[in-house]
């Protein structure tokens, strides 16, 4: 799934990239307010990190802009500032969560996959579905009871389509989300993907639509 860190601070920024790309997501990292306003306004993420002390426009002036245009992709908010007022504005302005600098890496990606789980309707971190069980925490996926093994590109793709219940994603909208970029390439790619998922979680695993796109049933429960 795709990943929004706007940071200003370079290595903090490339850690944040790098520690939600290990998690399985595809991060994208911007220096700027007005870059990050931009790419808010115009691209689809899952969720965004945002610091507020943003060159160009401030972090809070960029998430009430993103709520002001109905863009409601959860967004937890970094900051090295520690008075209260400020997080209560924050709230105020939108924002799902807040992390004081500084911070261990596995408190924000703990804390980006609960902002998911709860933008989705589910409070755990463990999906069931037919014979398929997900867990997003350990990003491990066992089907009738046994655990498959799975390369990070597959288990992202097996999470996107769980998170999507009950609809059809379109080749276009899960290369942006696994890859972070479509191509006219992608669809035979995701094929090839999809493909070898249904060899090792089940053929009646997920469902393809022509026209539609692809949707995670988690085949008939045993």
């Amino acid at each position: 799934m795709r990943a929004l860190v706007v940071e200003d601070d370079p290595v903090i920024g490339a850690d944040v990239a790098a520690g939600l790309g290990q998690a399985g997501f595809v991060a994208e990292l911007i220096a700027d307010g007005q870059s990050a306003w931009f790419s808010g306004d115009t691209e689809d993420y899952a969720v965004v990190v945002l610091d507020l002390g943003l060159p160009g426009l401030d972090g809070l002036t960029v998430l009430r802009r993103w709520r002001s245009a109905g863009r409601s992709f959860p967004v937890l908010i970094l900051s090295a500032r520690a008075d209260w007022t400020e997080k209560v504005e924050g709230i105020e302005a939108g924002a799902d969560d807040y992390l004081a600098k500084p911070f261990h890496m596995g408190e924000l990606v703990t804390r980006v996959r609960a902002l998911l789980r709860r933008a989705g309707g589910r409070a755990e971190p463990v999906f069931e579905l037919g014979r398929l069980r997900i867990d997003t925490n350990r990003m491990r996926i066992a089907a009738g009871g046994a655990e498959v093994r799975t390369s990070p590109l597959e288990f992202r793709l097996v999470n996107f389509l769980a998170h999507h219940t009950g609809r059809y994603m379109r080749t276009d909208e899960i290369a942006e989300h696994l890859y972070g970029t479509a191509d006219l390439n992608d669809a035979n790619a995701i094929e090839t993907l999809v493909m070898r998922l249904r060899r090792k979680i089940g053929a009646d695993a997920i469902e393809t639509r022509r026209g539609f796109g692809y949707q995670l049933t988690g085949g008939a429960a045993a």
